[in-house]
């Protein structure tokens, strides 16, 4: 595989593994939710994530070449083949740090697929443009929970200050930069993720003035999950968790 296809493959691999590993766990809130209004909008947010996962590893399994599919993407790969940030591997904890941790998905998600609409790639576009309906929306939800819980009772506020704490360690991963987004940005295929944090920073910052949440100010940033070289011990519980039925009856079909 060429250099430029091997940097191709891997950026789509990031973006849909971010996307499929996010999907799984907000499908695990699925009949465990507070209410029947979230639990049913956050089984619809599950779904749509899997739809764009779809999307962005069946084009890898084309880059790739070798006969492979999105399936054998999601389900035939072990943890270390794995390139989503390590935001969203971890657990769900509460509700409340469910829905932060899906704002400031969302809210990178926006930003990045304005930017990939108008990707010199074709198919990125395309996939950018049908993925960024659904980033819409879901975007305006999670910012309205995060307002309405962080700006709620004083337990709830606890609660989401307490979660955006235990997250914002997390976030600067995904404006990490490397050989990969330095190859996707020269060939007009994606931006470098570095030069999305400002839009990102204005957009959770209007959010979380809202909500009263106070922003760490802590530079540390955990990493390793876009490389593969050190993923969280929740991604590999959840694998098995996700991929079993695949893996006990390979190539099973209904």
């Amino acid at each position: 595989m060429a250099a430029d296809t091997e940097k191709l493959l891997q950026f789509l691999l990031r973006t849909g593994d971010n996307t499929l590993v996010l999907s799984h766990r907000v499908s695990e809130w699925c009949g465990h939710s507070p209410i029947l209004e979230e639990d049913i909008a956050l089984a619809n947010t599950a779904l749509d994530l899997i739809g764009q996962a779809q999307m962005w590893l069946g084009y890898a399994a084309q880059v790739q070449g070798d006969g492979k599919s999105a399936d054998d993407l999601a389900f035939l790969r072990d943890a270390w083949d794995f390139r989503n940030v390590l935001l969203c591997e971890l657990p769900n904890g509460d509700f409340g740090r469910t829905l932060l941790r899906q704002f400031l998905f969302d809210a990178y998600q926006s930003v990045l697929m304005g930017r990939l609409i108008k990707s010199s790639d074709e198919t990125v576009a395309g996939i950018a443009a049908k993925a960024s309906k659904e980033v819409a929306y879901h975007v305006e939800r999670s910012a309205d929970t995060v307002v309405g819980l962080g700006d709620g009772t004083a337990e709830s506020h606890k609660r989401m200050q307490v979660a955006l704490d235990y997250l914002w360690p997390y976030v600067g991963e995904m404006f990490e930069s490397d050989a990969v987004d330095t190859a996707m940005a020269e060939a007009g295929i994606a931006p470098d993720p570095a030069s999305l944090r400002a839009d990102f920073d204005a957009l959770v910052g209007r959010v979380l003035a809202e909500a009263t949440l106070t922003r760490p100010d802590s530079p540390f940033t955990h990493k390793g999950g876009r490389t593969g070289r050190m993923h969280t011990e929740h991604l590999g519980h959840m694998l098995a968790n996700m991929q079993w039925l695949q893996r006990a009856y390979p190539g099973c079909e209904w």
